[in-house]
């Protein structure tokens, strides 16, 4: 998919992570940014008000 295959084992290893840990970064801050807009709205439905 990204060519990771072309890669020695401890590059392919290192990529895997690095590529892992930008996947966690981007949903943390996708899913940070979708509570704070999302957030009061769905607490005022639940509330009723």
């Amino acid at each position: 998919m990204f060519g990771l295959e072309t890669l020695g084992g401890s590059a392919q290893a290192a990529m895997t992570v690095g590529l892992v840990l930008a996947e966690a970064i981007a949903l943390y801050v996708g899913y940070g940014a979708m509570t704070r807009l999302a957030g009061p709205t769905a607490r005022n439905a639940l509330r009723g008000d």
